[in-house]
């Protein structure tokens, strides 16, 4: 039992490392990415801190060399998944009851631990099975990881803070419980950081997790277990399965004890869960939280007053950084007639320089889409737009998966604000432009709030103050998170926290006290310290 009110460390950003040629981390890093690549991992689900091997395996592979294997990860059977509920449920009243200084110090123990000897290893896993460069990399899997461990647990001390007011002779105060039952936590494959902070986030509330991790980040969700066991997280606070999602789904959502959902993923899926959550709503004990980040389709829009080589600057590391694989990637933009030509210009100059290949080699910015099913889907849309006439392909175009699934950046222009790629989200590295003439810049913002469905992320470009004030009033449910005269991309823990609304999700933000208040149940708790003995009011005479 806590003796104190405990300060925790105040919670500072992890730097970025630079990987410049010549570095200590750049040998270290390639150094880690060419042993593991070379070798086999094999690798099981985890319950109640045992691991678990079916024997019904599937292998990993890199998505930029998908003939090498990497290594095996075991999936589960419907008896696996029970015991991972159970085992789960059985870890609560303990984990439920510890301090909670002592689940801050696991996971500011992870953070460290990350910052320092599992950095490579982590940032080297997210390279070879998601096929990000150094630097998307080192901003995810490292950075981003850290400061969620970091900063959350000052935002749970920030929350346990907030208590009632006491009148006299009365104390008035506030428990943040945990939910009562367990967290369902399933995560993407595109970033290693949310992978970890889905269920953490929960857990640090003092929730026992199951975690179902993408088939596609396996690779990286290994290091992240031992990360987390290494930090001192018991046995069955977070237990991991692989496999057929929909059973383990059915299977978790059937349990009494289901008490939330935690979600980053495609909008489909997610409409699914809600409606099968609520269909289910008999079973449960409690009414189950359901946070959800889910798709995009983001903007750049910009105003006749832009600086044409600024705009062209944001489409090009908006739209391509990590293949365009980013709920916030850029892949829409509405430019005004008479800066076209300039920002043509520079993108087209930007893109020309930008290498594609292995993570291996750090001078390639682009690397390949995550599997064959996404590049199938891509270059559907680009060879359709190679033959239709309200389309022009200005950049790009080409793709090829003999090797990986590289698909080059490009660059689509079309008549119709309403073409299919104006309005369909990609997941890859195609950027879709509609040029409109000057004097219609109202009526394209209304474009950009109308067009889809979504509003996770959109940016606008203007040096008139005027224009920006109105832009951003008629975009104000366009996007949760805005952006002024920068890329829509690149949310800070603690400086932005993410999340978009209408189809996007439910805009709990990620990175923020927001988020970990859903996975507490609050307990008010009054004590009366004379208690009275009459029953009459003083109106009563």
């Amino acid at each position: 039992m806590a003796r104190g009110f405990f300060n925790v460390p105040i919670a500072k950003n992890e730097p970025v490392k630079g990987y410049v040629p010549g570095s200590t981390e750049r040998e270290e890093l390639l150094a880690m990415y060419k042993s593991m690549y070379n070798s086999n991992t094999d690798i099981p689900m985890h319950i109640n801190g045992e691991e678990v091997r079916t024997g019904n395996t599937k292998n990993v592979t890199p998505p930029h060399d998908h003939k090498h294997i990497v290594g095996q990860y075991h999936t589960a059977d419907k008896s696996h998944v029970e015991k991972a509920i159970s085992t789960a449920l059985a870890a609560r009243e303990a984990w439920s009851s510890v301090s909670w200084t002592e689940r801050a110090s696991i996971f500011l123990k992870a953070a460290e631990l990350l910052a320092g000897p599992y950095r490579a290893k982590m940032n080297a896993a997210t390279m070879i099975a998601q096929s990000k460069n150094v630097h998307q990399a080192e901003i995810d899997a490292a950075c981003e990881m850290i400061d969620f461990f970091r900063f959350n647990v000052q935002y749970m001390t920030d929350i346990f803070k907030d208590q009632p007011e006491s009148a006299p002779g009365i104390w008035n105060r506030v428990e943040y419980r945990p939910l009562e039952g367990f967290v369902y936590a399933i995560t993407p494959f595109n970033f290693t950081s949310i992978a970890a902070n889905l269920p953490a986030s929960a857990a640090l509330m003092g929730n026992v997790v199951v975690w179902k991790p993408s088939d596609h980040q396996a690779y990286s969700a290994q290091v992240i277990v031992d990360l987390f066991k290494e930090a001192g997280l018991p046995d069955g606070v977070i237990n991991v399965v692989y496999g057929d999602p929909v059973m383990i789904t059915d299977t978790v959502l059937s349990s009494a004890d289901f008490s939330g959902l935690h979600f980053t993923g495609s909008t489909h899926v997610f409409k699914h869960l809600w409606k099968q959550i609520g269909n289910n709503i008999e079973k449960y004990k409690t009414y189950p939280r359901i946070v959800g980040e889910t798709g995009g389709k983001d903007f750049i829009w910009a105003h006749n007053s832009a600086n044409p080589l600024q705009v062209a600057t944001a489409i090009t590391r908006g739209a391509f950084e990590y293949q365009g694989q980013k709920c916030s990637a850029a892949s829409r933009a509405y430019i005004p007639a008479s800066i076209w030509a300039d920002v043509k210009k520079h993108l087209i100059a930007q893109t020309s320089e930008l290498k594609m290949g292995s993570p291996e080699d750090p001078s390639n910015f682009i690397n390949a889409v995550i599997h064959e099913g996404s590049f199938d889907k891509i270059a559907k849309y680009i060879d359709a737009a190679k033959s239709d006439s309200e389309a022009e392909i200005i950049i790009g175009g080409n793709h090829d998966k003999s090797v990986g699934y590289f698909i080059e950046p490009t660059v689509i222009v079309s008549d119709s604000p309403k073409y299919a790629t104006m309005c369909t989200e990609l997941f890859g590295p195609v950027m879709t432009i509609y040029v409109y003439e000057d004097a219609e810049w109202e009526n394209s913002l209304k474009l950009v709030d109308e067009s889809t469905e979504y509003a996770l992320t959109g940016a606008i470009f203007s040096t008139d103050r005027y224009i920006v004030e109105k832009a951003s009033k008629a975009l104000e449910n366009a996007a949760g998170n805005f952006y002024i005269n920068d890329k829509p991309t690149g949310a800070v823990v603690g400086q932005q926290p993410f999340g978009g609304a209408r189809a996007s999700g439910t805009n709990d933000k990620a990175g923020s006290a927001q988020n970990l208040l859903r996975w507490t149940s609050v307990r008010l708790i009054k004590e009366t310290f004379v208690t009275p003995q009459d029953y009459k009011y003083p109106f009563l005479g």
